[in-house]
């Protein structure tokens, strides 16, 4: 039998998606109607990979009628119920869960509600949420720390739900590579967290758009609790910087566009991600999808009063100076993403610090790449204004970026359109970077963790004046890592920065040198800038080889 090249399949299935005008095709029905007539179409695709897009586009047929309660009903060969699923019966699989109730428990009343109650609303046959024995994951290994969880490989050996028997009235499953992310303090949680989490819970049990969390597990041996989520190959972010140079602007809008509408699910059921950055935009490379993880369960569950919990950069003005994140809160976090995509580098990957903070309340943005298109460019601004009255809704920003991705698909042929790559080298961003270490530029580029922040006395948020933006933007750094040393200078060799509790730039004539340090302490821990003395300042942290540059332009 011929192999089937699944990327290419999921490559023709996503354009077929994206091609869509809801106007016209206005039911799921008509929907799949036309995708798959484009599927059908495709002269790339073997008579056998066609077949197998059109299996894949029946099980997302059934678990969007499910979700929308839309569809032609049948009636259920075994307990007779009328049911919308083709490939199963939904009233069936929910009846199997509910029977095995009695077989499982986590331990914690509290959990064990959570996941049934997520179970008896089932509607995606793949993405059903479990309570995972911790005899039944295997080769379990640490991998890294990210935010303030640590994240560990393993193989789950059962594997989750693949298919219905209707014979046999049972699910069957199917072994995987998996991802265990630790959760911390989950006893000592407040109600708040666990009626937010069975949210996410349910959105992660629904959307193909948001990575797949399977459920939970225990650690017997120390008690801690973990998420057992999908394996991806890679994040947003490392997957720009292995292919900013090769991506087109049609590339970039499919990117964006994805991300989009992973968000406007969330947002829909009611849900604010509040951690929404290129570290947990995960990429799988066989369905060519990014899908955007870690929400619900972002920070520790009993995070400090009056502190934010975020990553930098991402992290609207307002949630910085003490305001509740609110869906305008994600929408600026989206702006962020939509420059990190077209420039291919995290915004303000050099410093994560108090000065930061006080840079982007003050109106301080990225400097936008030349040849952007204009519909992204004035999007991506209205996206990160400092109002957030004034940013767009979800479902506004998710109809103008479709758009504009269609128009990108309609006019392939369209060289100038398509073959417009921005490319980072041909950009002066001002900076350039002489790096003599072991360590690689990647490591350099890897930006921090989301972590807890405590920021007092701040002005409120505003947007910068053209002026102010060109006088950051005019600043060209020259990093030398050399014998423990960076110096850190500008073209006139000084110093530009907003001047705490000033809405002014200020100047300072005297660059700095700043001493690389090895240092065991934990970068995830509380940051709050008011427990370090002025010289400590100064000093450069780098923790497991992991640059942290918070007090480079202190």
């Amino acid at each position: 039998m011929t192999s089937i090249r699944e990327e290419l399949v999921y490559i023709v299935i996503n354009k077929a998606y994206a091609l869509i005008d809801y106007n016209i095709q206005n039911t799921i029905d008509k929907q799949f109607e036309f995708v798959k007539k484009i599927v059908l179409a495709d002269k790339s695709l073997t008579k056998n990979e066609k077949s197998f897009a059109i299996n894949q586009l029946n099980k997302d047929s059934d678990s969007y009628k499910l979700l929308y309660n839309e569809g032609t009903k049948r009636i259920c060969e075994n307990c007779y119920d009328e049911c919308l699923a083709t490939l199963f019966c939904e009233h069936c699989v929910r009846n199997y869960l509910k029977s095995n109730f009695s077989n499982w428990t986590s331990g914690n009343n509290d959990i064990d509600n959570l996941i049934r109650q997520c179970q008896m609303k089932t509607i995606n046959l793949y993405r059903i949420v479990e309570w995972i024995p911790y005899n039944n994951l295997q080769n379990i290994n640490y991998l890294t720390k990210g935010g303030c969880s640590e994240i560990y490989t393993a193989d789950w050996t059962d594997g989750h739900y693949v298919e219905w028997d209707s014979k046999e009235k049972q699910l069957k499953r199917l072994g995987q590579s998996v991802i265990l992310k630790k959760l911390e303090n989950v006893e000592s949680a407040n109600r708040s967290w666990f009626e937010e989490s069975k949210s996410h819970l349910s959105i992660s049990n629904k959307y193909s758009q948001v990575a797949e969390c399977y459920g939970l597990t225990k650690n017997p041996s120390n008690g801690n609790y973990m998420l057992v989520m999908s394996r991806y190959d890679i994040n947003l972010r490392e997957y720009l910087q292995q292919n900013h140079n090769k991506l087109k602007w049609k590339e970039r809008i499919q990117i964006i566009n994805a991300i989009i509408g992973a968000l406007r699910q969330i947002h829909q059921n009611n849900v604010i991600h509040r951690d929404l950055h290129s570290g947990n935009i995960l990429f799988n490379q066989i369905v060519q999808l990014f899908k955007i993880s870690d929400f619900g369960f972002c920070g520790p569950a009993d995070k400090p009063l009056n502190s934010i919990y975020g990553n930098l950069p991402y992290i609207a003005p307002e949630v910085i100076c003490g305001k509740r994140t609110t869906f305008a809160s994600d929408i600026y976090s989206i702006g962020m993403l939509m420059w990190e995509i077209s420039s291919g580098q995290p915004p303000f990957v050099y410093k994560h610090n108090y000065d930061l903070a006080l840079k982007i309340i003050n109106g301080m943005r990225p400097r936008i790449i030349p040849g952007t298109p204009l519909k992204y460019k004035e999007l991506m601004e209205q996206c990160w204004d400092a109002d957030p009255t004034k940013r767009p809704d979800i479902y506004t920003l998710d109809k103008e970026i479709s758009s504009l991705y269609r128009k990108y698909l309609n006019n392939e042929n369209d060289e100038q359109q398509t073959n417009n790559i921005t490319n980072i080298d041909n950009f002066q961003l001002n900076t350039n970077f002489s790096i003599s270490s072991t360590n690689s530029i990647n490591t350099f580029f890897r930006n921090s963790s989301s972590r807890v922040y405590y920021f007092k006395n701040l002005p409120e948020p505003r947007n910068a004046t053209k002026e102010e933006q060109e006088a950051y933007h005019s600043i060209q750094f020259d990093f030398d890592l050399q014998d423990g040393m960076i110096t850190v200078e500008d073209e006139s060799n000084k110093r530009i920065y907003f001047n705490e509790g000033q809405n002014n730039l200020t100047v300072n004539p005297n660059p700095k040198k700043v001493k690389l340090e090895n240092n065991d302490k934990d970068e995830d821990e509380t940051y709050n800038p008011n427990f370090h003395s002025s010289e400590k300042r100064d000093e450069l942290k780098v923790t497991d080889c992991k640059m942290d540059l918070n007090y480079l332009l202190n």
